[in-house]
């Protein structure tokens, strides 16, 4: 243990261990908001992160590496008793351990903030971020292995620069299955609320780091050039099992779902506003916006009855069909966790009318269904700029043709104008271009 506490102090391992979390704790505030949706976004945006911190713990531990050779002691060491295996063990676990702490107080920094407001864990958390760990114990033993094997100076930075290209080309790799085992930072883009990433993978991933991790052992402690080349074996043999039992399926390698995460919370009385569990710390805060646009579509027959978040949109595949009495809401997360741009749920809800988007090929008239959803509205059209997020700037004659569409529904009778909004709305769901609906 006193060798071990020596090893903390004086090798790279705390300075190394310090980098990796400045940089990582920077990366994730910097945009809280890539994150803010819970703790497999936050866990998925560290892993993402793997592109900074996985070549810092490479060129940590080649930094290291070459300690005997900078001080010109090697053989020195060489006489004495002591196996190399034995003097070598406290700086692996020194530089491993400092590494691996560092990912986890990465982790830990992101849940501080979210820990008041991430209503859901999911237990694939725990072994995403151990495995994201044991990367970076792998890619520091790697490091010092190959430290040892090349000391020269420049062989720390030369190896930052080619772990970011191997970490970055690796993730995006095809097959995907290629790169589900080679690249720690695979699968870790988060698309949507209640993405995951498959229990193979992460396993298929551990076994290759541990045949990277037995390789840069064997490199530190190796003696004679059959040996190095002998260290090669168990990366290989890492690779070889990963291979054989890695999914190949779509499902587990392209943004898989959790589904309790995509389960639905519901409010108990009616009308029914219902998100999924992963953001069910916003539903107090949704329920009455999505009610009111409950209410306002209500002035139409047979109009929906109650309020789901979107699920659909993020499906790979054959998506299901929607349901009549329900309407769909996009619910996003704000950079503290809660309910982001509140003032987007009412008009977002009744600029569809209540009957969804339709499919790629559906006639569409947005100047139509603008002013039909106005008129709903009880107000005059007017850019959405700064109220939809995703809208950031404007057609001024779509906006024209809505307001004059929008005037000529004032001049009706109440019940003709309103009937003609639901004429809109029918030809939505039949998929029907709504073209002169409204001025008939």
């Amino acid at each position: 243990m006193s060798v071990l506490r020596i090893e903390l102090r004086r090798s790279a391992a705390a300075g190394a261990a310090l980098l990796a979390l400045a940089v990582g704790v920077a990366a994730l505030y910097i945009a809280p908001g890539r994150w803010s949706e819970g703790w497999m976004s936050l866990t998925l945006t560290i892993k993402e992160y793997m592109l900074l911190l996985w070549p810092i713990a490479l060129a940590a531990g080649a930094w290291q590496g070459r300690r005997e050779h900078r001080a010109k002691v090697g053989e020195l060491f060489a006489t004495t008793p002591r196996s190399r295996a034995g003097r070598m063990l406290p700086l692996l676990v020194a530089m491993g351990a400092a590494l691996g702490l560092a990912f986890l107080l990465v982790l830990g920094a992101g849940g501080m903030r979210i820990a008041s407001t991430a209503a859901y864990f999911p237990p694939d958390v725990v072994a995403i971020a151990i495995v994201g760990a044991f990367s970076l114990v792998a890619a520091v033993w790697l490091g010092l292995g190959i430290g040892r094997l090349l000391p020269a100076l420049v062989t720390a930075p030369v190896l930052a620069v080619a772990g970011v290209l191997l970490v970055f080309f690796t993730a995006i790799m095809r097959p995907d299955w290629m790169g589900a085992i080679l690249s720690p930072a695979y699968g870790s883009t988060p698309f949507y609320p209640f993405q995951t990433i498959d229990p193979r993978v992460t396993a298929v991933l551990a076994i290759f780091m541990a045949g990277l991790a037995l390789t840069g052992v064997l490199l530190l402690v190796a003696q004679g050039p059959r040996a190095s080349v002998a260290a090669v074996l168990p990366v290989l043999l890492g690779f070889g099992v990963a291979a054989a039992i890695v999914p190949r399926d779509e499902a587990a390698l392209v943004a898989p779902v959790d589904p309790v995460a995509r389960e639905l919370v519901c409010t108990d009385d009616a009308p029914k506003v219902c998100v999924t569990r992963v953001n069910a710390n916003v539903l107090d805060a949704l329920t009455p916006l999505a009610r009111q646009g409950l209410y306002t579509l209500a002035k139409m027959p047979h109009a929906p009855t109650q309020a789901h978040e979107d699920r659909r949109a993020f499906l790979i595949g054959e998506v299901p069909g929607r349901d009549a009495d329900i309407v769909e809401i996009d619910v996003r997360i704000d950079d503290h966790g809660g309910l982001a741009h509140p003032d987007a749920v009412v008009p977002e809800m009744v600029f569809g009318l209540g009957a969804g988007y339709g499919g790629p090929d559906c006639e569409r008239n947005s100047a139509v269904e603008r002013a039909a959803a106005y008129h709903l509205l009880g107000r005059e059209p007017v850019s959405d700029v700064g109220v939809i997020p995703e809208m950031i700037e404007e057609d001024p004659q779509l906006n024209a043709e809505a307001l004059a569409l929008w005037q000529g529904l004032q001049k009706l009778p109440a019940p003709e104008a309103l009937s003609r909004v639901t004429a809109v709305r029918d030809a939505i769901l039949a998929c029907q271009d709504s073209t002169g609906l409204l001025s008939r």
